[in-house]
């Protein structure tokens, strides 16, 4: 999912969807490619000059580094080190000890920086940050709701706690409804509207979150055609908020799981499809979806061989790993018992 809204991250929503018709791929069934795409077209509607030689179809070789997954691994470092009752201190001191600056961005730039100038969270979060409420606590979720299974309310808090660091109000509610969708989706039990609905659960019934993904799903189930729902979140949200704010990309996150029934391939290609941060989107999605797929083996192939199980980071010695490995590790930390290991 990261690497299907890598090259088409920051184009306009009318560039999105002329670039994917112009190629065949629209609505989107495989990663996008440069191949028959016309050159007014490619000039017009450049691709995010820093991932298409490492995102496009034709030049796919492993997954590339992306801060949407450098973050997971952050995450599991911290639980191996910290254990599932870490504080946001510890989360700061990973940081610190593990993720380069120059990969930060954003909320998480500034929250580096009041650290490294003295200040301690939560005061990281609201010292000179007007990002604040914005997409980069939701990204850093996903190991919140797998080591949580069946525990949303639990994914939700240790969500809270990572958060903290960075963001306030509506960034924080949108990690806490990452995670409790995800550890709702871990169980293998459960539709992704059961899983939906444990995400609304954990955030305050009366927040601009809570509004903005109850209305996207009404959308999702009210129209058959995806790029009309997509039409209207973007005519409620484009005028008022940035497009990597938590508000806008979390209603279409849980208008892309909606509207396919949690199917993967239809699940990542609507929450690309739908523009702003189209690799965050596609991130969390595709992890939902991923879930509920209940196997590897049935995700497609297309998707999946590209990828060649090795995973590009700037996080330390996990350059390389295989997600079969990193799968095994998340599950050892899922199933270690609290407190946090000495």
């Amino acid at each position: 999912g990261c690497l299907l809204g890598k090259p088409v991250e920051k184009l306009p929503l009318t560039g999105i969807r002329r670039i994917g018709r112009a190629t065949g791929n629209w609505p989107p069934t495989g990663y996008f490619t440069a191949r028959g795409l016309p050159a007014d077209l490619a000039a017009a509607h450049p691709w995010n000059r820093r991932s298409a030689a490492t995102s496009l179809a034709e030049n796919i070789d492993g997954m590339p580094e992306d801060d949407d997954l450098n973050y997971p691994l952050l995450n599991l470092l911290l639980l191996q080190r910290h254990g599932r009752n870490f504080s946001t201190a510890d989360v700061a001191r990973v940081w610190l000890d593990e993720l380069p600056a120059g990969r930060t961005f954003t909320a998480e730039r500034v929250a580096y920086r009041n650290l490294l100038s003295g200040l301690e969270p939560p005061a990281t979060a609201r010292h000179r940050n007007p990002f604040r409420e914005w997409i980069g606590a939701l990204i850093r979720a996903d190991v919140h709701g797998w080591t949580n299974p069946g525990d949303p309310a639990a994914a939700a808090e240790q969500a809270h706690r990572d958060a903290a660091l960075t963001h306030t109000a509506s960034g924080v509610h949108a990690a806490m409804f990452a995670a409790a969708v995800i550890a709702t989706a871990a169980t293998g039990t459960h539709d992704v509207h059961t899983c939906l609905r444990s995400g609304l659960a954990v955030v305050p019934p009366g927040s601009r979150l809570s509004a903005a993904v109850r209305h996207a799903v009404r959308l999702a189930r009210a129209h058959a055609d995806f790029d009309t729902v997509v039409d209207e979140l973007h005519a409620r949200h484009s005028p008022t908020h940035h497009w990597v704010h938590a508000v806008p990309n979390t209603a279409l996150i849980a208008a892309a799981l909606t509207h396919a029934d949690g199917d993967f391939t239809g699940s990542v290609s609507r929450a690309v499809s739908g523009g702003w941060d189209t690799d965050s989107n596609g991130a969390t999605v595709g992890g939902v979806a991923g879930l509920l797929a209940g196997s590897p083996a049935a995700l497609p192939e297309h998707w999946t061989g590209p990828l060649k199980n090795r995973l590009a980071t700037s996080v330390g010695d996990f350059d390389g790993t295989g997600f079969d490995t990193l799968a095994h590790l998340i599950h050892r930390e899922a199933t270690r018992p609290c407190p946090s290991p000495t």
